[in-house]
């Protein structure tokens, strides 16, 4: 494989510095100094213990090194049980939804991750910045923007850290987008495009619009719009179009969407056309230049995902996704900085949704100076 195909470790990292790096636990330990001096890993607890903690998080705290499992917080007392059991921890790191108030009096829990369903992110994420643990909270952040700005404000309030659980900002092909769009490789990306979405067959909270917020688009469309913004470098877009998709199965979507489609535009006239569904799988992710393309498909599940751009397959490692993103959440806890994915971020992207929405129900364009987010 030549060096024009070949789209090496070395190549990534040094051209995204140590905010790329993040994805390697041992690149971030050293460019924070961590392994010279040692600090024992961040305790963490899980709070909602659904598939999500389950299948994912849990094994990921078994790979990390900066962060480890120490409490879980649940509203099943059966479950506080079984994990307690199944993962070793005493039956005083087992908490339940009223009982909260106690993490701030124990000390083997310095993070807890929200991980419960969107319409109770506010509350749960609240209280623990209140118990003064830092918080990471699951996308996405909340129902809308001003419950955002109230976890944003509980977190600083208490002088807390604030990551929102974008798995993808430190996985390797998402990153090399990101550096791809830089002005000197081969930015400015100027048309994008991106679906995620799946067959939701049978009735959860997800359709329920006070827990899920919304429909595909909250829960699968999130990651569209991430993947959009990282290819224009975080830059806001200032306009948004939607059209929901015609509901074909009214029994099971009588309060959410079952699909929607939109279109982001920025202030340099680049666009973006996305898509989200519970009625058809898709997991794509292109973006284009007038000085090369790439594309990731798979480009949002848990992996390994695969990227291939006009200079050929992009071959990195991909370690576990959420292993890589709380070692490196730890790591910015640790250094008092940002993770590369805060609180602001969250808030942004919530915008961009109800702003989706708005469209969608109006028919209109919708300025996301509406919003109060601007580029």
């Amino acid at each position: 494989m030549n060096d024009r195909t070949n789209w090496s470790r070395r190549r990534f990292v040094s051209g995204l510095g140590l905010a790329g790096a993040a994805w390697s636990a041992g690149t971030w330990s050293r460019a924070v100094g961590a392994e010279t001096e040692p600090q024992r890993p961040l305790g963490v607890a899980l709070l909602g213990l659904g598939s999500y903690s389950t299948y994912q998080l849990a094994p990921a705290l078994q790979q990390t090194r900066h962060m480890r499992l120490t409490g879980v917080v649940t509203g099943t007392p059966a479950k506080g049980v079984a994990w307690r059991r199944r993962h070793g921890l005493p039956e005083s790191a087992v908490y339940s939804y009223d009982t909260m108030s106690r993490l701030a009096d124990d000390s083997n829990i310095d993070v807890v991750y929200v991980v419960t369903p969107t319409g109770l992110h506010a509350e749960h994420a609240i209280k623990a910045a209140q118990a003064g643990k830092h918080v990471i909270c699951e996308k996405p952040m909340a129902r809308d923007v001003a419950e955002c700005d109230a976890i944003i404000e509980a977190c600083r309030t208490a002088g807390v850290h604030l990551s929102i659980g974008y798995r993808l900002q430190f996985q390797p092909l998402h990153l090399e987008l990101k550096r791809l769009a830089q002005p000197d490789a081969w930015g400015p990306f100027m048309n994008i495009s991106g679906a995620n979405g799946y067959r939701l067959r049978r009735r959860s909270w997800r359709v329920t619009q006070e827990l899920a917020g919304g429909g595909p688009l909250t829960d699968m469309g999130v990651y569209v719009v991430q993947g959009a913004c990282l290819a224009k470098r975080d830059e806001v877009p200032v306009a948004i179009t939607a059209k929901f998709d015609p509901n074909t199965r009214p029994e099971l979507f009588n309060e959410v969407e079952e699909g929607v489609r939109w279109t982001m535009t920025w202030s340099d006239g680049a666009v973006a056309e996305g898509h989200s569904s519970y009625a058809t799988g898709a997991s794509r992710l292109r973006a284009s230049s007038d000085r090369g393309w790439a594309e990731l498909n798979p480009a949002f599940s848990y992996g390994p995902l695969y990227g291939e751009t006009s200079a050929g397959r992009m071959n990195f490692e991909q370690p576990n996704q959420q292993a890589v993103q709380m070692d490196a959440m730890a790591l910015a806890i640790r250094a008092g900085v940002d993770s590369a994915a805060p609180g602001w971020m969250g808030r942004r992207d919530v915008a961009i949704i109800r702003a989706i929405y708005e469209s969608a129900e109006t028919g209109r364009e919708v300025s996301m100076a509406d919003y109060s987010v601007t580029g």
